[in-house]
């Protein structure tokens, strides 16, 4: 049992890491959805009205994101869109890899600066992700 306890601890831990690289490029569709979620709520919607809300919204966020993407011309707008996207995950990576640093080392200069790699390292994959996923913008005609 004292070998699988470190084992099954890596596991989590890289699983949570694979998860929190997976899901970046969602973070804002899903703060949109969730901020829209919890208004609709609150203004009588009902859980389920909440939740409906929230989806559409999200959904909407990111496909709109994605249409921008692929129908703008050029390309410092696109880039400027992708930056809009990939904000959003670098906090979010941030404040996920300052929470596993703060778990696994008592220095508050390590922790940020594990938390600042961490950023930068989902900032990256975020940004190669939400490019990778759209379709290349309108041929220029010659």
């Amino acid at each position: 049992m004292i070998i699988f306890g470190p084992l099954l601890v890596t596991v989590g831990i890289g699983f949570f890491c694979w998860l929190l690289f997976m899901l970046a490029v969602f973070a804002l569709p899903l703060f949109v959805g969730l901020t829209i979620g919890t208004w609709a709520f609150h203004t009588g919607a009902g859980v389920l009205g909440g939740i409906a809300v929230g989806l559409v919204a999200g959904g909407a966020t990111f496909g709109i994101g994605q249409l921008a993407l692929a129908l703008v011309p050029w390309a410092w707008l696109r880039l400027l869109i992708v930056l809009l996207y990939v904000a959003p995950a670098t906090v979010a990576g941030y404040n996920a890899t300052h929470g596993i640093a703060q778990m696994a080392m008592p220095s508050p200069t390590w922790q940020t600066i594990f938390a600042v790699v961490g950023a930068v390292a989902v900032s990256i994959t975020a940004f190669i992700r939400f490019t990778g996923m759209t379709a290349p913008g309108p041929a220029r005609q010659a």
